[in-house]
């Protein structure tokens, strides 16, 4: 009996790890096939995945590792920009995404309206809302705001392909 358990356990920890493995690996793969946008912060280069679509923004930095977010050799920060048809309140969470984030929600003049850092797999609701209304979001590593000196008000000049008006 206690070698069916054993058994059994072990069976259903390696599902789970190929599992999470499948999801890593895909996740990848997917944000290698999305678009990308350059654009200086505060004199900090970034390198942004855009995530203009439904799809696209569920999906978010989940399952991306440190490694994936690391910074480019030539110093530039990794991260993505997320773009909304128009704006309006948003709350972010941290489902399935493994490595803590920094956000800063801009509204559609690309002023700051909110920053936080936000903690790896929190998926309590409400702990990260913009506050005010707002067209994007861009999430990099944790850190990276506070070592900048990005804070509410500053201005982000949206790169044109990631623009998006209000109807």
């Amino acid at each position: 009996m206690m070698k069916t358990i054993a058994i059994g356990i072990m069976l259903s920890c390696l599902a789970m790890a190929l599992y999470g493995a499948s999801c890593h690996s895909k996740r990848i793969e997917e944000l290698d096939k999305l678009g990308t946008v350059r654009l200086s912060i505060k004199q900090q280069a970034f390198e942004l995945w855009i995530a203009d679509d439904v799809s696209e923004q569920t999906q978010g930095l989940m399952f991306v590792s440190a490694e994936r977010m690391s910074p480019l050799l030539d110093g530039t920060e990794r991260g993505m920009i997320f773009a909304f048809d128009r704006a309006r309140a948003l709350n972010f969470w941290m489902k399935n995404t493994i490595i803590p984030l920094d956000i800063a929600y801009l509204d559609s003049d690309g002023v700051v309206v909110a920053t936080y850092t936000m903690a790896p797999l929190d998926e309590r609701p409400g702990q990260y809302p913009s506050g005010s209304p707002a067209q994007y979001a861009i999430e990099v590593n944790a850190g990276v705001w506070g070592r900048i000196g990005l804070r509410p008000g500053d201005a982000i000049e949206i790169p044109s392909p990631v623009l998006k008006h209000s109807p």
